[in-house]
């Protein structure tokens, strides 16, 4: 579809969806015929533009800045109200729904991923709203209200700027959807590119409540492993049963290393593995012949000025040799290749009604649900205390019906 657009002065423009009308007309400084099916705002000229519903988008918004390099997410990160992006040629503007929270997100504020970035930037891996203003080319796949949700830079905002690369379009702004993107891609990608998961095999997910324990209990139950999963409390056990965990433990009543020897004495297949220290040593040592330990984080050193919690890595050699088993590391930004097939294949798992999407935005917190991007330091530190039961998710605005667009 071909589109005519205006640069004065040679400035940017972006444009804003008119509801289909072709407009036509003469260009009253070229003397240029043109057609229109979009019209054409110049924001260099405007602190304001329409969006879908006919609001106004203020010139200004609040987002969280990493105004200096710490593990301790409340020191690094600061709330500032900034101008509201204009999104480029390929982008969309999005303005944010709900967000998702991370445990790697205070590895982000402490500048552990990239060394060399340094403070003041944006934080915050995924979010989920709608298109509100969009680059032209970026008009090619996605309209003004488009639903979209996506995993990139620069989440905690009110509006983000997304290119459409990094797009995935959703039927509705539901916080569901976003647990998909970080959270559920990890697991379905970890498990099937290093699980080398068998049916009948035995696999063990550790943090199996939280926000990817969930998908890797319910991929590993779907490749027909029997599955245990750990967990601190009955209420997260009893959920873990109902996405199909053959065996919970609580480790918070029950002792999880005498509890695997006696009930597992021949070891696990493949451990999925997020909390490191103390327990990484445990999934070593519970490890069957040719047992694969899947390393995809280790919160409890998070916090910490290193990072990491120590492990006994001394005698792993000969752990490792004597069952002929591995140790494998995963980090999604490596197999972004695989990412784009895990999400359609976990869309329509959803769809199905086939894959459960817990969620947890604060609703029993002390202090309430987590709205607004003030609450996202307190949903930081909600999941840090091991309270939350799903995917933490922090509520930017509130969502628009659109099942009507």
């Amino acid at each position: 579809m071909s589109t005519s657009f205006f640069s004065r002065h040679g400035r940017r423009v972006f444009s804003v969806i008119s509801g289909g009308r072709i407009r036509s007309g003469t260009d009253a400084l070229s003397g240029v015929h043109f057609v229109l099916r979009r019209f054409i705002i110049d924001l260099s000229y405007s602190t304001h533009f329409m969006d879908f519903k006919g609001s106004s988008i203020p010139s200004s918004m609040k987002k969280l800045v990493v105004t200096k390099l710490s593990q301790n997410f409340k020191d690094a990160v600061v709330l500032q109200t900034v101008p509201v992006p204009t999104p480029g040629d390929g982008d969309l503007l999005v303005r944010n729904r709900f967000v998702g929270i991370n445990a790697s997100d205070i590895n982000y504020s402490a500048g552990r991923y990239d060394p060399s970035v340094r403070p003041p930037f944006d934080v915050g891996f995924e979010g989920i709203g709608e298109v509100v203003g969009l680059g032209l080319s970026a008009s090619a796949r996605f309209t003004v209200g488009d639903t979209v949700a996506y995993f990139g830079d620069g989440a905690f905002a009110e509006y983000t700027v997304v290119p459409v690369k990094k797009s995935v379009p959703v039927p509705a702004v539901k916080p569901e959807f976003l647990t998909l993107l970080v959270s559920g891609a990890t697991a379905y990608i970890a498990l099937k590119r290093l699980g080398d998961l068998a049916e009948g095999q035995t696999v063990l997910v550790t943090a199996a409540a939280g926000g990817t324990g969930q998908f890797a209990v319910q991929f590993a139950k779907k490749a027909g492993c029997h599955v245990i999963g750990t967990c601190s409390s009955n209420e997260k056990a009893g959920f873990l049963k109902t996405i199909g965990c053959d065996r919970p433990i609580n480790y918070a009543s029950e002792d999880l290393a005498a509890t695997l020897r006696t009930e597992y004495p021949n070891g696990v297949d493949v451990i999925y593995e997020s909390v490191g220290g103390s327990v990484f040593d445990l999934a070593v040592n519970s490890l069957a012949t040719k047992g694969r330990l899947i390393v995809i984080g280790f919160i409890s050193g998070y916090q910490t000025s290193s990072g990491v919690q120590p492990v006994r890595g001394g005698t792993l050699p000969v752990k490792l040799l004597q069952k002929s088993a591995s140790v494998r590391g995963f980090f999604l930004p490596h197999f972004l290749g695989d990412y784009r097939e895990a999400l359609v294949s976990m869309m329509g798992l959803l769809g199905q009604g086939r894959l459960v999407c817990e969620v947890d935005c604060g609703d029993l917190a002390p202090e309430g649900r987590f709205v607004g991007l003030e609450a996202v330091f307190r949903a930081v530190d909600y999941m840090y205390a091991g309270k939350n039961l799903g995917k933490v998710v922090v509520e930017v605005g509130h969502a628009l019906d659109t099942s009507k667009l």
